[in-house]
């Protein structure tokens, strides 16, 4: 378990604001808050949990009021962490936030580590260890898609079903670890066929969700998008009008842009981290060579490229071999400055079925909607339908851990091999499954997936 004492935080971010909150929670959280709260004119009396009460956040030592607030206790275990918690809404000044913070660690509490309170209504039962990393998802959403993927797992939708699968798995374990200890009945259900089968319906199921992940991941981190090509095609004019806004600066001198300029995007939900990059080209030019350089390396590590070609003049040797290197990603080629007289025909850039072209002007804003949801089509891609969608790189881990004990387990039985090794498989598959909920918990994964959160959380 934790040591039980009394741990506090600001819960609202740094700086000025019209609110702030200071949270307590332990065993003397309602002690210190009858300490330095006065109910002017009525006295604290019985305080009701669950009730906001208004009064004054007082120092002991001398009486002297600090600030009006609002004060509520939540006792345990109907309180997020389990403990009793009380919060203090105070006005949202950072000098006078910090102060009552500094007169509640005066009377005994202790200043709460990042995700302190959240790891606590994980080690009381609140929450189990996936709904905790949930939380963490949820604050720092950027989308509605993204927040409603995160609600959903903070709700338990993904804990039940991983549940679910952990009770199929028991009962699969049940049947065999019975036949071990009493080989000499007749055990109907031992079958190896119906064993099996049982089995690679599990591994189906688990690798289902398992590949939900590569979709999930660009809700939760944000889909890398590199806009590229050689000099003066309008690759920075080309972001500035996806933004909506004169972000990057745009000159008619080639080479303007030396260094990866990066910006946010919401693409109908899905967020994007958008790069503009410098024009390929050999170059003589010391800091272009870095920027060049910069740009191929943003390229590799994109999800997709936005391909920007100038339609008003014919395809030139950077331009192709852009192309080709191209060729290995999910690419959107923009035949841009269609404001200009054709030279360039779609037909001579389509290389490859997955390759999408548009015409686009950047200066008349010609095809930018198009590109904005033809990007995002690309990007996401087709995606099965999974039951919960996995977001987390460590869940996908375990669930392939477990996919492949399970693998295992089925190998080792149409080799005709003793069940007791295929139980060790099958062990290992159910330990997979209960490290995403925590059943079964390492601490140091704890200690790294709490480490993640804000102060206060």
């Amino acid at each position: 378990m934790y040591e039980e004492d009394t741990i506090a935080a600001i819960a609202t971010p740094p700086g000025e604001g019209g609110i702030a909150v200071v949270r307590i929670s332990g065993p003397a959280a309602e002690k210190i808050a009858r300490k330095i709260f006065n109910r002017r004119h009525r006295g604290n009396g019985a305080l009701r949990s669950h009730t906001l009460y208004r009064g004054q956040i007082i120092d002991p030592k001398d009486a002297q009021p600090i600030d009006e607030v609002l004060l509520t206790i939540m006792r345990k275990p109907r309180s997020y962490t389990g403990e009793d918690v009380v919060e203090v809404h105070c006005h949202g000044g950072n000098f006078l936030v910090r102060q009552i913070l500094a007169l509640i660690l005066s009377q005994g509490a202790r200043q709460a580590k990042p995700g302190e309170f959240t790891k606590r209504a994980f080690l009381n039962g609140r929450i189990d260890l996936a709904q905790a990393e949930a939380v963490i998802d949820l604050i720092r959403a950027r989308t509605v898609q993204g927040a409603q993927l995160a609600l959903n797992q903070a709700g338990g939708g993904l804990s039940k079903y991983v549940g679910q699968l952990r009770e199929e798995l028991l009962d699969i374990l049940v049947q065999l670890e019975a036949a071990i200890d009493f080989p000499e009945e007749e055990i109907e259900l031992l079958q190896r066929h119906h064993l099996i089968a049982k089995i690679n319906a599990l591994i189906d199921n688990i690798n289902v969700i398992s590949a939900s992940y590569d979709w999930g991941r660009l809700f939760r981190e944000g889909a890398k998008v590199c806009i590229c090509g050689r000099p003066n095609v309008g690759k920075s004019s080309l972001m500035n009008a996806l933004l909506g806004t004169d972000r990057v600066i745009v000159t008619p001198i080639p080479g303007t842009t030396r260094d990866v300029i990066e910006e946010s995007l919401n693409l109908d939900g899905l967020p994007v981290i958008i790069w503009d990059t410098a024009g390929l080209r050999d170059s003589a030019d010391q800091v272009e060579q870095i920027g060049v350089a910069l740009s191929r390396r943003y390229l590799e590590q994109a999800d997709a490229l936005v391909v920007v070609i100038d339609g008003s003049v014919e395809l030139t040797p950077e331009d192709q071999a852009l192309l080709l290197i191209a060729e290995s990603k999910k690419v959107v080629i923009a035949l841009n400055k269609s404001d200009l007289p054709s030279v360039v025909g779609l037909q001579s850039l389509t290389t490859d079925r997955s390759t999408r072209v548009l015409t686009t002007s950047a200066k008349t804003g010609t095809g930018i909607d198009s590109l904005k949801q033809t990007l995002r089509e690309l990007i996401l891609g087709f995606v099965t339908e999974s039951p919960v969608t996995v977001t987390n790189l460590r869940h996908r881990s375990e669930l392939q851990r477990s996919a492949a004990g399970l693998i295992r387990a089925v190998e080792t039985l149409n080799q005709g091999l003793p069940p007791e090794l295929a139980a060790i498989d099958l062990s290992d598959a159910r330990e997979a499954l209960e490290e995403i909920i925590g059943v079964v918990s390492n601490d140091n994964i704890l200690e790294r997936i709490f480490a993640n959160f804000c102060i206060g959380k």
